[in-house]
C-alpha cells in the first residue's frame, strides 16, 4: 500500500502582529503553532498517510510538534525526527510508550545519524562518523530491549541498562515504526538491523539498495521509501518553481526546502512518477511541499486519486 507523508515546514513560525487596527491577540487554539495545526488538519482531511516533524536546528522542537499533531488528529500517523543525543534510549522508549498508549500506536521514529558536525556540535552532540553509527545501533537495540523485555540488561560503549524494562501500563504497545536513511555500508548495516522503512533520495538506485538490504538482512522485511520535494502545478501558480521546470528538478533549495531534489508537474504527472517508483518497490513517499497547507490539499484531492487509479488499472490488468 502506497503512503504519502507530508514533511512539515521547518523554521520558526512567524509571530502574529496587531496590524493597523486592534484585533483579538489570543490567536487560535494553538497560539503560535496555529499555522502548523491547520497543516496537520489539512493532511488528515486530505487523506495523507501522515506527517513528519523534522529535526531542524532553527525550527520548532520536533517532539513538541509531533505530540501536538497527534493530539489534534484522530487517524494521522506522525513521525518524530531526532538524533540519539535527544535522550537515553530508555527515556525515549518510555516517552514513546506513553505517546503510543494515548494515540493508539500512531507514532513513528526517524532517527538521524551524522549530518553536519558543526550543526550537531551546536546542539551539544560531539559524536560523529563511525561512532555515531555505533551509538545509533546501541540506542535502537536498547530501546527495543526495554520495550519488549523485563528485566532487560544491556552493556554497550555508549549506553548501559541494568534490569530495565516496562510493566503495566506501558508494556504491550507497538514499538514506533523506525525510519532510517543513507547509502554508505555502515548506514545500510544500521537499516538492515533496525529499519522498518529505509529512505532513499530521488536519484538513488532503488534496485541496488534493495539488493544490499536483502543481502544484509535475509528474510527480514524492510520497506523502501523516498524523501523528496514536490510542487503540484495549478492555475495561477506564482510561488513555485519557474514555469519552464517540469519533471525532476534539483533546485528546491532555492525555494527554502530542506530536500533539494524533487518533482514538479500536474497531478497526473506526479502520480505517474510516484507510480513508476512504486513499481520499482518504493511504498513510502515523504514529501516536502510549500505552501504546506495548500499543497496538502492538492496532494490529497488530486495526486492521491490519480495514483490510486493507476494502481487499480495495474491490478485489473494483472487479473
Amino acid at each position: 500500500m502506497t503512503e504519502v507523508i507530508l514533511r512539515l515546514p521547518t523554521g520558526a513560525v512567524p509571530t502574529r502582529g496587531l496590524g493597523p487596527v486592534a484585533t483579538d491577540v489570543r490567536g487560535g487554539l494553538y497560539g503560535p503553532l496555529e499555522d502548523a495545526f491547520q497543516t496537520w488538519r489539512a493532511a488528515e482531511i486530505a487523506g495523507l498517510g501522515g506527517v513528519l516533524a523534522p529535526d531542524d536546528p532553527d525550527g520548532e522542537e520536533p517532539w513538541t510538534v509531533a505530540t501536538g499533531a497527534l493530539r489534534a488528529s484522530r487517524h494521522l500517523r506522525v513521525i518524530a525526527e531526532f538524533a540519539p543525543s535527544f535522550a537515553t534510549p530508555v527515556y525515549a522508549a518510555k516517552l514513546s510508550a506513553t505517546v503510543q498508549r494515548f494515540t493508539e500506536g500512531r507514532l513513528g521514529w526517524k532517527v538521524t545519524v551524522g549530518g553536519d558536525p558543526a550543526a550537531r556540535a551546536a546542539q551539544g552532540d560531539p559524536v560523529t562518523g563511525a561512532d555515531a553509527l555505533r551509538r545509533a545501533d546501541e540506542f535502537l537495540t536498547a530501546a527495543r530491549g526495554v520495550w519488549h523485555e523485563k528485566p532487560y540488561t544491556f552493556e554497550g560503549d555508549f549506553y548501559r541498562v541494568l534490569e530495565g524494562g516496562f510493566g503495566h501500563p506501558l508494556a504491550g504497545r507497538p514499538f514506533p515504526t523506525v525510519y532510517l536513511s543513507g547509502s554508505t555500508p555502515g548506514e545500510l548495516d544500521l537499516s538492515a538491523a533496525h529499519a522498518d522503512v529505509h529512505l532513499l533520495r530521488l536519484g538513488d538506485d532503488v534496485e541496488a539498495v534493495r539488493a544490499e538490504l536483502d543481502r544484509r538482512a535475509p528474510g527480514r522485511e524492510i520497506r523502501l521509501g523516498v524523501e523528496l520535494s514536490v510542487s503540484v502545478r495549478h492555475v495561477g501558480q506564482d510561488d513555485g518553481p519557474p514555469e519552464e521546470v517540469s519533471g525532476r528538478w534539483d533546485g528546491f533549495a532555492a525555494l527554502g526546502h530542506s530536500v533539494s531534489e524533487g518533482l514538479v508537474g500536474t497531478p497526473a504527472e506526479l502520480a505517474a512518477e510516484f507510480d513508476a517508483l512504486r513499481r520499482r518497490g518504493v511504498t513510502t513517499f515523504i514529501v516536502e511541499a510549500r505552501p504546506a497547507l495548500a499543497e496538502a490539499y492538492r496532494l490529497g484531492e488530486h495526486v492521491l486519486p490519480a495514483l490510486a487509479d493507476l494502481e487499480r488499472r495495474e491490478a485489473a490488468d494483472a487479473r
